[in-house]
């Protein structure tokens, strides 16, 4: 775990999102210069004996260029095919920079639909795992070729975090064209001061942060702070540093004064309980009474069918669903049982489960060890 500045430079493992706002511009698409002072840095790492995984953006953007799509809202069908136009054009720039310093990269293109699901999340943690035993950076974007809105991050920002975690990294950094975040609007406020770190991310800090992004990137500092939450709540340390000075990665490893420094929270979620907060899209409600409530809240119990009142939506066995108490709700949860099944059992003790259904699983709606509490709101 990092405490301080001076644990950085005993980080293991590190996720470096790089932005399109650094990677791309409208006239000559790919700036390969910026490309290889920062392989230049990762490499220095790499040799140091740490363990780097790229996520990137800029396939959409160097599509956007190739094709004269700059000044123009696309739709989703022309991101898709200016990503697949600016995904090999990226990958290149990023092999040509590394195999400089003899050393190769590999492509891993994800959708939020891939980690939703525990083997393919698992499948995605052994492939790194591979990578980096035979020495190969692996380089990491969305899939905006196949992405819908249903299965996309919303930015690689919140990419570059939940890689953090399928990858056991010990920091993720996320530069910018800014030195980290301040206390307010640098572009407006010329006091404004930056912040050194930040031991605990709450929601004044996040009100800090001025949501614009650049012309080709879509994550403003409000999505690095989101993101941030997301590492530090998993135990993984995260940076906001500037990409456009050279030496500001390895000056941050170095435990130096760089950029803004997000310490792991108290609040830490094991692994399994981030991946159903932060990756599961729900797929319905559960609608429990206040004795049920109380059980969850107060003494950590499973979800028993007793304290059922209402099932929404329509899912299978093993699916996210949120659990809703009178007063909201209050924690999300894989089910199991389907919704049909949980309409007829609702309400019904655990012992009433096989006269009911023909069969008798399980005694819980929802087991603790499957079970997340999101909002522990007072009864």
């Amino acid at each position: 775990m990092i405490h301080c500045r001076a644990d950085l430079a005993n980080v293991r493992r590190v996720v470096v999102k790089i932005g399109s706002s650094l990677l791309a511009d409208a006239e000559s698409g790919i700036r390969q210069g910026v490309v290889d002072h920062l392989v230049d840095e990762l490499a220095g790492l790499i040799v140091a004996g740490k363990q780097v995984v790229v996520v990137t953006s800029g396939s959409v953007a160097l599509g956007r260029v190739r094709l004269g799509w700059v000044d123009r809202k696309l739709s989703v069908h022309e991101k898709q095919a200016a990503a697949a136009i600016g995904q090999p054009k990226l990958m290149y720039a990023y092999a040509r920079a590394f195999a400089r310093h003899d050393m190769s990269v590999a492509q891993m293109l994800l959708t939020k639909d891939d980690l939703r699901h525990r083997r393919r999340y698992l499948n995605t943690s052994n492939t790194s795992e591979t990578l980096f035993s035979v020495g190969v950076v692996p380089i990491v974007n969305e899939n905006d070729t196949v992405v819908v809105s249903e299965i996309k991050f919303g930015d690689n920002d919140s990419l570059g975090a939940l890689v953090s975690l399928v990858v056991d990294a010990d920091l993720v950094v996320m530069l910018t064209d800014v030195p980290g975040l301040y206390d307010r609007n640098p572009g407006a406020h010329k006091d404004a001061k930056r912040i050194d770190i930040i031991p605990h991310l709450n929601d004044e800090h996040i009100a800090m942060a001025d949501d614009t992004g650049s012309s080709f990137g879509t994550g403003g500092m409000a999505s690095k702070l989101a993101a941030a939450r997301v590492a530090t709540r998993g135990g993984v340390a995260a940076a906001i540093i500037s990409g456009k000075e050279k030496g500001t990665l390895t000056r941050l490893l170095a435990g130096e004064d760089e950029g803004t420094l997000f310490l792991c929270g108290v609040d830490r979620q094991s692994k399994r309980q981030h991946w159903i907060t932060e990756v599961l899209h729900s797929a319905g409600e559960i609608h429990i009474d206040t004795g049920a409530a109380r059980a969850l809240l107060e003494q950590g119990s499973s979800l028993l069918p007793v304290g059922v009142t209402a099932v929404e939506g329509v899912f299978d066995k093993g699916d996210c669903v949120e659990i809703v108490a009178p007063n909201g709700v209050i924690a999300k949860g894989l089910c199991n049982y389907t919704a049909e099944e949980m309409r007829l059992i609702m309400g019904h003790a655990s012992s009433d489960i096989e006269a009911i259904l023909g069969f008798h699983d399980f005694s819980s709606v929802i087991h603790r060890d499957n079970l997340v509490l999101i909002q522990k709101k007072t009864l």
